[in-house]
């Protein structure tokens, strides 16, 4: 098989649920609290997860939506570690219930979250919930209280956001790795363009994919408007083996600008043409998508 192989796969996203306490105005899933589980059983999802460690996938990041919310969650984490899995859950980290710390904590699962602020204020105006700063800011304390490994991307959304600010309280927290990234427009991020291959680092399904709560399968979860299958209808190998997903990596890899570089995205998938002072990184061996 070619470079594209399906040997070469090894992160995905499986985006738990629609559903998010929060309703951020930059949310690329478009969730909130009006949305909902999909069509995806816990069967379904441990499935999936076979699949994957089968075909040598070696990290699994669970999102949403907010994945906290899904009541399969503790019981997907221990499946995906008892397979050897690393993991990490992309939560706002606005509720950890006791079981789901006590899981985490017990299966040496990682945790990630977005930031926007030290002002209360502006971090709820982001986030759409009064609260929601002193919510998330106390649960990170909680994870570096219990050894649980954190890390924070700080999304640059207003040009005078207290980004520099936030950082520093993250920092002061005790979280020891913070990536900075901008609003990307896809979802309710949408500005003043469509969702398109700018917004991408142009290597979408480069070794990664996302599956969605209704099963969808997508290259990336910022190229969630060219889905490739659905894992409802056919195996994970023969999707990302399959002419779809080859189709959608060679259109998403096509025309990038001569002072454009993408960064081997894999899972950092800074966008292909990002700002100077706007460095989100990719670092494959600490599994960090930035959002």
């Amino acid at each position: 098989m070619d470079g594209w192989s399906i040997a070469g796969y090894r992160f995905g996203w499986l985006e738990l649920t629609g559903k998010c306490q929060l309703q951020c105005v930059h949310c690329y899933a478009d969730s909130g609290p009006s949305g909902d589980h999909g069509s995806m059983t816990a069967a379904d999802w441990r499935r999936v997860l076979d699949e994957a460690a089968g075909l040598g996938v070696g990290s699994i990041q669970f999102i949403g939506g907010e994945p906290t919310l899904h009541p399969a969650l503790p019981e997907l984490l221990v499946h995906a570690r008892r397979l050897g899995l690393a993991v990490e859950v992309y939560s706002n980290l606005v509720h950890i219930s006791p079981e789901l710390w006590d899981t985490l904590s017990r299966n040496e699962v990682r945790l990630a979250c977005s930031y926007y602020s030290d002002d209360p204020a502006e971090h709820a105006r982001i986030t759409g919930r009064p609260g929601s700063h002193a919510r998330t800011r106390a649960n990170i304390a909680e994870a570096v209280r219990r050894e649980i490994p954190v890390r924070a991307g700080v999304i640059a959304i207003d040009d005078d956001q207290r980004v520099e600010q936030a950082t520093a309280e993250l920092a002061d927290l005790g979280v020891r790795t913070v990536g900075l990234d901008r609003l990307r427009q896809v979802g309710r991020g949408i500005r003043d363009r469509q969702p398109g291959g700018g917004e991408l680092c142009g290597r979408c399904g480069d070794g990664v994919f996302a599956v969605a709560a209704d099963g969808s399968v997508w290259p990336c979860v910022f190229s969630r408007w060219m889905p490739v299958g659905s894992v409802h209808a056919d195996s994970l190998a023969a999707i990302l083996s399959g002419p779809e997903m080859r189709s959608a990596r060679d259109r998403l890899g096509l025309n990038l600008p001569d002072a454009c570089v993408p960064s081997p995205c894999s899972p950092g998938c800074g966008p292909n043409c990002q700002p100077a002072d706007c460095r989100p990184g990719c670092k494959p061996a600490d599994c960090v998508p930035n959002w």
